[in-house]
């Protein structure tokens, strides 16, 4: 998805359902990136939009050694200017207490 088809989809949220509320926060380490939360009471019950926004994966390097006991240490290098931008789509399930994920695919012939 697009940054400008996020948008307009967020303005079409916010006008159709008055309850909407939209959240962005950074990810945590080691991901680098933004998510964006939308959350609003849709036809089927509660549901949340993420949408995320992470700088693509250039290379990654391992770093380690035949040692016993030792880790091998993974190093990722990202493109500074190109960005990878991905649509989530979740529903509360009361039975489970838990979100879960709609599958995109089958609704956009993907």
């Amino acid at each position: 998805m697009t940054p400008e088809r996020w948008q307009q989809t967020k303005v079409q949220i916010q006008n159709t359902f008055k309850d909407a509320e939209i959240t962005k926060e950074n990810l945590e380490e080691p991901e680098k990136g933004e998510r964006e939360i939308v959350l609003f009471d849709g036809p089927l019950g509660q549901m949340k939009l993420e949408y995320l926004v992470r700088p693509v994966v250039l290379e990654k390097r391992t770093h380690g050694s035949r040692r016993i006991g030792s880790q091998p240490e993974v190093e990722y290098i990202y493109s500074k200017d190109e960005f990878s931008h991905q649509m989530k789509a979740y529903k509360w399930d009361e039975s489970q207490d838990d979100w879960l994920e709609i599958d995109l695919r089958g609704s956009f012939g993907l």
